[in-house]
């Protein structure tokens, strides 16, 4: 589990989620609501596919622009499953095989986001126990 969860308010501009992925080497953003509980996750695809694709060039228009302030709530993954900090992996496993899902937040018991663990974290521990064995 990576515990730096970095997120950003459902009602935060899409310029800010630009900002965040550009400084940060992750995938998934958490998206928290007034009380901080999870309601959302963004990933850098759907970033993506939200922005028009010129928007880092010298020939953006203002209309290309102009899609950075679209809001984090008009983008986010709302139906989002989570797990617990005492999720078994093998559970973790499985809810990203049936559900083909890249990210599983790990929630407390107020919904708060503590952590998220990727299939490139799972990934990785399989190749460090893979290592270790050879």
């Amino acid at each position: 589990m990576s515990k730096n969860v970095i997120s950003v308010h459902i009602d935060d501009r899409l310029i800010k989620v630009k900002e965040l992925f550009e400084k940060n080497s992750f995938h998934h953003l958490m998206v928290i609501n007034s009380r901080e509980e999870l309601v959302g996750v963004i990933s850098d695809r759907d970033y993506t596919k939200a922005i028009h694709p010129n928007i880092d060039m010298p020939s953006a228009t203002t209309k290309d622009l102009a899609t950075l302030n679209k809001r984090v709530h008009q983008i986010v993954t709302r139906d989002v499953i989570c797990i617990t900090k005492n999720t078994s992996l093998r559970d973790a496993i499985k809810l990203f095989y049936e559900n083909k899902i890249s990210c599983l937040p790990v929630v407390d018991s107020k919904k708060k986001p503590i952590g998220v663990v990727s299939w490139r974290d799972l990934l990785k521990w399989l190749y460090e126990k893979v290592s270790k064995t050879s």
